[in-house]
């Protein structure tokens, strides 16, 4: 009887980077703008301002995502936040309660 024995390794989440991820199973960053072609219908338009703050928070992600572990405060942080002020949630009638 033979019997297979396969050693898992076990990280930590709050270990795991995308540095890390990118070493260990050569993952590329995709350029192709049409990469997830269907978050692309049915937009409405928005302003050239809009673009460059949607942009700003893409760089600041992609910054915090590279080398640290995104974390959900980090995240909170980096991306939810920027996107409900654009948004305009946190001006009347809107209002946010915290813990």
């Amino acid at each position: 009887m033979l019997v297979e024995i396969n050693m898992v390794q076990v990280i930590q989440a709050q270990n795991v980077t995308v540095s890390y991820l990118k070493e260990r199973f050569a993952l590329q960053k995709s350029e192709d703008e049409h990469f997830f072609s269907e978050w692309f219908d049915y937009l409405p338009e928005i302003s050239e301002l809009e673009k460059q703050y949607l942009d700003r928070v893409i760089t600041n992600y992609l910054s915090v995502l590279e080398n640290a572990p995104l974390l959900e405060e980090a995240v909170k942080l980096v991306v939810l936040s920027p996107l409900l002020d654009l948004a305009g949630f946190y001006r009347p009638p809107f209002h946010i309660l915290t813990e």
